[in-house]
């Protein structure tokens, strides 16, 4: 499966935003020779050469290598947040919004895990201006998560004594996912989406999943 078939929950990846064709087949290549060979050891000849290019047309398009890396981060992360902010703003109980949130944002990260592996393990590999940016995102999505749990704690759904670390483990959790999932293995982006809401449910003190809506 290629980086421009991977699906989350059904759905393409966002890259059909990135216009003209050409940009976004830059994208998508440089999406796969991170995802295979990290941003460093990646050269703008290797992501042209697989997008069927000269290095000199990459230019066209992409001033940098990290100009292609910062866009990759931000639709990346902007896609994480409506994810979660989706979930966090459903109508339901904290549990069952705590569930689609976790369940959502895992399928998202097997379903597209060699692009999830480079928006959220190369975010060192950026300048400081895109960094601050990408991370301004990334505390957006901590944010929703957090809220969700403090209502469960606020209405005594959770028992949660750090609400912060608490939200740091479930995002952590739902992270690595990228890091191991694999198509050809014994689960699904679905199956591992349930398990890791079910197993987020426990954590904050939740004994039975809220029923599916």
């Amino acid at each position: 499966m290629t980086t421009a078939e991977e699906t989350a929950g059904g759905e393409l990846q966002p890259w059909a935003e990135v216009t003209p064709e050409a940009a976004r087949r830059l994208l998508i290549a440089a999406v796969e020779a991170f995802a295979e060979r990290g941003y460093h050891a990646t050269t703008t000849r290797d992501i042209a050469g697989r997008a069927g290019m000269s290095p000199a047309a990459l230019y066209i398009h992409y001033k940098t290598k990290e100009e292609l890396l910062h866009r990759i981060s931000r639709i990346g992360h902007e896609r994480a947040l409506d994810i979660l902010r989706t979930a966090a703003r459903r109508e339901g109980s904290a549990s069952e919004r705590l569930a689609d949130a976790v369940s959502s944002f895992v399928r998202w990260h097997a379903g597209g895990r060699t692009t999830a592996r480079v928006v959220q393990y190369e975010l060192d590999s950026l300048g400081p201006e895109a960094r601050a940016e990408i991370v301004a995102l990334r505390r957006r999505c901590d944010a929703e998560v957090r809220g969700i749990i403090e209502d469960g704690v606020a209405v005594g759904e959770f028992e949660v004594l750090d609400v912060q670390g608490t939200t740091l483990a479930v995002l952590s959790l739902c992270i690595d996912v990228a890091r191991w999932f694999n198509i050809d293995g014994p689960w699904t982006p679905d199956e591992v989406g349930a398990l890791y809401a079910d197993l987020v449910l426990r954590m904050v003190g939740v004994r039975k999943a809220p029923t599916a809506r």
